[in-house]
């Protein structure tokens, strides 16, 4: 059985000192969570990595929202994997629409940069997803189906399971929209699919697949339900620990 995963991403938002005040409050988050026996996380902004991992270790997950696939060097701007490691993070978000979108982010950059986590032991939380063009123009299936063969290139049976998918459809992220149960489950179903291909049934059925895009309190038990959602990858609910702990509750009581 996959264990459920909720897992915030709070882009740029949030300084140091917002961080470390949502920490304080989050602490018993964490606890709950594990009580009911789900994962949950927040990817947070390199400058806030150091703070929040110190307050909320043990409790919650604590991610970085990038990284860069090098271990050093003329990268001005960027963060490397030793640096996460010697802050104790363990888990990345890669490949982001917004990072494609604004920083042409490629598949094939985060095939490099999934191998360099999985290289070190750590866990890629690979993100997929297609345009709102692309959906109305039924090329969904083939779009993500590109992005996770490209994205996984080169990764072995055994470090596939320890990949996150996000499914987030770029139409259903920060506009209030989302994609219902219906569309969610299809192509998480069809990712399933296509780790089968790759890696066969055993694999593909340990691979948590998660869904993002406008996730809130009244649609996450109903997403989370699905066959193959095993969680969400939370935006703006994650900001606040009120609304994230209500995220967590409408789905476990």
């Amino acid at each position: 059985m996959r264990r459920k995963l909720l897992l915030g991403n709070w882009k740029m938002n949030k300084t140091p000192t917002e961080a470390v005040e949502f920490a304080k409050e989050a602490k018993e988050l964490g606890k709950l969570a594990r009580s009911n026996k789900v994962d949950m996380g927040v990817c947070v902004p390199a400058v806030d990595l150091a703070p929040v991992k110190k307050i909320l270790k043990n409790t919650l997950i604590v991610g970085a929202e990038n990284c860069h696939y090098e271990e050093k060097g003329a990268y001005t701007g960027e963060i490397s994997i030793p640096m996460l490691k010697d802050l104790n993070i363990d888990w990345v978000i890669i490949g982001h629409s917004e990072r494609r979108t604004y920083d042409n982010e490629t598949s094939e950059k985060c095939n490099k940069k999934i191998l360099a986590l999985l290289k070190n032991n750590m866990v890629p939380v690979y993100c997929c997803g297609e345009s709102l063009e692309t959906f109305e123009n039924n090329g969904t299936r083939e779009f993500v189906k590109e992005q996770i063969i490209t994205g996984l290139k080169d990764v072995s049976k055994e470090d596939a399971m320890k990949v996150v998918i996000a499914y987030e459809p770029i139409w259903a992220i920060g506009t209030g929209k989302n994609a219902s149960t219906e569309i969610a489950e299809d192509v998480c179903g069809y990712i399933r699919k296509v780790l089968r291909d790759i890696y066969g049934a055993k694999v593909a059925n340990k691979i948590r697949i998660l869904y993002g895009g406008s996730v809130k309190p009244n649609s996450v038990k109903a997403y989370l339900s699905q066959k193959d959602i095993d969680g969400a990858l939370v935006g703006g609910a994650s900001l606040d620990v009120n609304s994230y702990k209500e995220l967590l509750t409408s789905y476990i009581y």
